[in-house]
């Protein structure tokens, strides 16, 4: 097949493997290099919204995924400061039917198989696990992508280079070296429990948000309903990069003391037997997002907080618009191309953007203490459900 046919990835996570059959879908060659040797089921769960899933409903991915993912009921905002629910955002089939696409909670290690699984299936993509990217040169005819497989270094030739790296991204540091990751000061604690274990008032099919003094916990239904994921997210010092590493329950337990939070609370922590932490660290909003025949996508170019949900939701975002644009007429030549990667950056900029602050907004008022805690209360409440949900159909609404 033409080179000018022929995309690269670097990195098999959710973004990287969605842009892989979103290209493949529009007539493209995809080769997607993974330097893991295996996918390995590593993070924790992810909320997927309309905005997203919608996509993944248009790339045939319902059937593998419908015995992995959880519609919830509804999204329970949680307050430690009242001592339980201040109110509920309902979701559901019936919300799902509204706008159009399901709202799924689902480990990322099941939503990563299942987006594997279907590029396996694809037989204009090449999924190379153990593969390291090296480095890319520009040629007349678009990039020399440089990648190491084990002793062996390698060279292709190829249209466009795609990094869909994380926001560790190799690609971004060949690109622009100086964009360096910055530490927020918050480390987020997961783990799971086995769903058998909650107590029969507790509402399994929901998304529990609980807000409180300088910090906060998501809980949900994940693998079919079989295990509860949890989510803390606490500030701290501690700032090894990665995915994960092993972390002391009693250091997240005594994080909630009995004197601040409740004991359902307190005993959905002291549920999960093995906690994980993850230092979470963020893309300066100033990253370009292309250069040439090279493009970012996902973490890679825009990692943020988790108080939006809206991490994967934004990678998925990010290869549903580059493949639009990598359509048609913009792979007949690399001036084609890299118009149509710098168009794909302007694009998709603004809207980041907008989700970054706003999760940085939400992030401020779920660790409110004293009383603007009360006052944060107060106005949920008087809000009432149909306003709170109303108040994301700007993220959740977008179609591409």
């Amino acid at each position: 097949m033409a080179v000018f046919r022929t995309i690269f990835i670097a990195g098999a996570g959710i973004g990287g493997l969605t842009a892989a059959l979103a290209l493949a879908a529009r007539g493209l060659r995809v080769v997607v290099l993974e330097k893991a040797e295996r996918l390995e089921e590593v993070g924790a769960g992810l909320q997927l919204s309309p905005n997203a899933s919608h996509i993944l409903v248009g790339l045939a991915l319902p059937d593998r995924l419908k015995q992995r993912v959880v519609t919830p009921e509804a999204i329970s905002i949680m307050s430690a400061r009242a001592g339980g629910e201040l109110l509920q955002l309902p979701l559901g089939e019936a919300a799902s039917a509204r706008a159009g696409a399901p709202y799924w909670v689902v480990h990322r290690a099941d939503l990563q198989m299942a987006l594997a699984e279907q590029v396996q299936n694809c037989p204009d993509i090449e999924l190379r696990l153990g593969t390291t990217f090296e480095g890319a040169a520009a040629n007349p005819d678009g990039v020399t992508i440089f990648h190491r497989s084990g002793n062996s270094r390698q060279q292709e030739p190829a249209s466009l280079l795609i990094g869909a790296d994380g926001v560790w991204s190799e690609v971004r540091k060949h690109l622009f070296p100086e964009v360096q990751p910055r530490f927020s000061g918050l480390i987020a604690w997961r783990g799971t429990f086995d769903a058998a274990e909650l107590p029969k008032e507790f509402p399994s099919r929901r998304v529990q948000l609980w807000m409180g003094p300088n910090a906060h916990l998501v809980v949900y239904p994940i693998a079919g309903e079989r295990q509860v994921n949890v989510v803390a997210v606490l500030p701290g010092a501690w700032s090894r990069p990665g995915w994960s590493a092993p972390g002391d329950s009693a250091e997240v337990i005594n994080a909630f003391p009995a004197s601040c939070w409740p004991n359902m609370a307190r005993m959905i922590l002291g549920a999960v037997n093995a906690w994980q932490k993850w230092a979470l660290f963020g893309v300066p909003e100033g990253c370009a997002w292309s250069k040439g025949s090279i493009a970012l996508l996902g973490d890679a170019v825009h990692a943020m907080l988790p108080f939006a949900a809206q991490g994967a939701g934004m990678a998925i975002e990010d290869a549903a618009v580059l493949a639009q644009h990598l359509s048609g007429k913009a792979m007949e030549s690399t001036a084609g191309i890299a118009a149509a990667l710098e168009h794909y950056g302007r694009v998709r900029r603004a809207r980041v953007m907008q989700v970054q602050r706003a999760a940085r907004r939400q992030g401020r008022i779920y660790h409110l203490t004293g009383l603007a805690a009360l006052a944060r209360d107060l106005t949920i409440r008087a809000l009432g459900p149909k306003f709170m949900l109303a108040r994301q159909d700007w993220i959740y609404g977008w179609r591409l």
